[in-house]
Formats: structure tokens, sequence, C-alpha cells
């Protein structure tokens, strides 16, 4: 089957057009760590400065991080997260928790993240509405795009 020109309307996807890209969401780790100027990014992700540097203005003309300036002389500029990037924050610590689950076989974690209650996070995803912890047998998709459905376009 041919792929679609037309793929389905999604949320995920637009998401991911925009931090999806290789490095992007170990550059928002470090920066919601506090890890924000050039040389620190470089060091701490291992990702070439030409590719960096592409990703962070890519992050910053979408809202994610605001470049500030540090330095004037040499003018040095750091990257802070918006509000926009500090929601992703609880994504990359449940992504943490799951290559923590099923990555790290031999049970050793590179880091533990500390809550303000003093214990070492596990992040759970719940509903607002009821507070019960998020399980697929739970869930029910309804699409809200004109023209489909859970399976794949309606047909006409």
């Amino acid at each position: 089957m041919a792929a679609s020109k037309d793929p389905r309307p999604c949320s995920i996807a637009d998401t991911l057009a925009v931090v999806g890209e290789k490095y992007s969401l170990l550059v928002l780790r470090e920066v919601c760590l506090g890890n924000g100027r050039f040389d620190q990014l470089v060091r701490n992700i291992g990702a070439p400065r030409d590719i960096l540097a592409t990703r962070l203005r890519r992050l910053v003309d979408a809202g994610i991080l605001v470049k500030q300036p540090y330095s004037e002389r040499p003018q040095r500029f750091e990257y802070r997260p918006t509000r926009a990037g500090l929601e992703l924050e609880p994504v990359l610590m449940t992504l943490m928790a799951w290559g923590d689950r099923h990555l790290r076989t031999d049970g050793d974690r590179p880091m533990v993240v500390e809550h303000s209650c003093g214990r070492a996070l596990a992040p759970v995803v719940t509903c607002r509405a009821c507070g019960d912890e998020v399980r697929h047998e739970d869930l029910r998709a309804h699409p809200q795009a004109p023209g489909w459905t859970v399976t794949g376009p309606a047909v006409a």
C-alpha cells in the first residue's frame, strides 16, 4: 500500500514535527536541567555544533525555548524553556521512566529525578477528570477531523 499524500490529522505528528528531530528532546532535557549555554549543550548532548545550532533555532522559533544574553563581550546567549517548553518536561520524565524500565536491563539508572515530596519521581499519566491512571484498555478514540474514522479515511 502506498503512503497517503493526506495522512491522518494528528497532534502527535504535529508535535513531532517540532520536537521529533534528533537531539531536540535532548536539548530540552539539558535546558530544563539548567544547562542552557551552547558549550554545555554541546558537551552534554554530543551533537555536532552546526546541527545543535539548527535545533536551537527551530526550538526558539517554535516558542519552546527563549534565547537570552548572558554576556555582552563577547556576546553569548543561553537558552531557557518557555511555558510551552516546560509543558513538555513531564513528557521527558515519562520517556526517561520508560527507558529505565525497558532499556536498562541492569537496573542502573543514569539519572534519578527527585520530586518535591523527597522521593524519586515515578511519573504516571492520570485522567484530570477522575484521577484514575490512564490504561490502554480504558481509552476510546473519537476522531474529530472531518472525513476520518478510527481505522482511517471515511469511505465516501
